[in-house]
């Protein structure tokens, strides 16, 4: 029986769950409520809105990582899979409303040279901590914890970065995946 892949539609794995006993701690930002900050971000989305490709979340799974983030105060964001940055610049958005921070982990040199640019354009450097390396490696040495994570790398590795953060995810943080069902798209 052949399963199909259905959609590229943000799938929540594990939302607000409590997966640790560690408690969040604030390696951030200070909170900050620039409505400048906040025009230039919109203005580099919108502008942007149609230039992502298929390696970026969608619009819409952008607005809900930033809502998820905001509405629970999460300041320790982790990102696996940067790409070129636009599902980084809705968190870091995110981050600088509740005084975050975002460390977000992409692999390819090219990806990752364009994502810092796009930071800078969208005002948001303050908030990204942009590495490029190798997650299998990497996210095993992260010391945590962090309060939410955002996990859209090599979908056939999911399994093993939730394994590896799950003693490094705060109670009542949050493990986000996308695109999950792929997966599962075998013959």
């Amino acid at each position: 029986m052949r399963r199909g892949w259905v959609g590229g539609f943000l799938v929540l794995a594990g939302l607000f769950a409590s997966l640790t006993s560690q408690s969040a701690q604030a390696q951030a930002q200070p909170k900050t409520q620039q409505p400048s900050l906040d025009a230039r971000v919109e203005q580099f989305l919108e502008s942007n809105r149609n230039r992502w490709n298929a390696w970026n979340v969608p619009f819409e799974d952008g607005k809900i990582l930033h809502d998820l983030v905001v509405a629970n105060g999460f300041k320790n964001i982790l990102e696996i899979g940067t790409s070129t940055g636009h599902s980084t610049i809705w968190l870091a958005w995110a981050a600088a409303k509740t005084g975050g921070k975002v460390v977000t982990i992409e692999i390819d040199p090219g990806r990752h040279r364009i994502a810092l640019e796009h930071f800078k354009q969208a005002g948001l450097e303050p908030y990204v901590d942009a590495r490029l390396a190798d997650a299998h490696g990497l996210v095993k040495q992260l010391a945590g914890p962090f309060d939410f994570v955002f996990n859209d790398a090599d979908k056939e590795w999911y399994l093993n970065y939730f394994k590896d953060l799950d003693p490094k995810v705060a109670v009542g943080g949050c493990f986000t995946a996308h695109n999950t069902l792929r997966i599962y798209a075998r013959e």
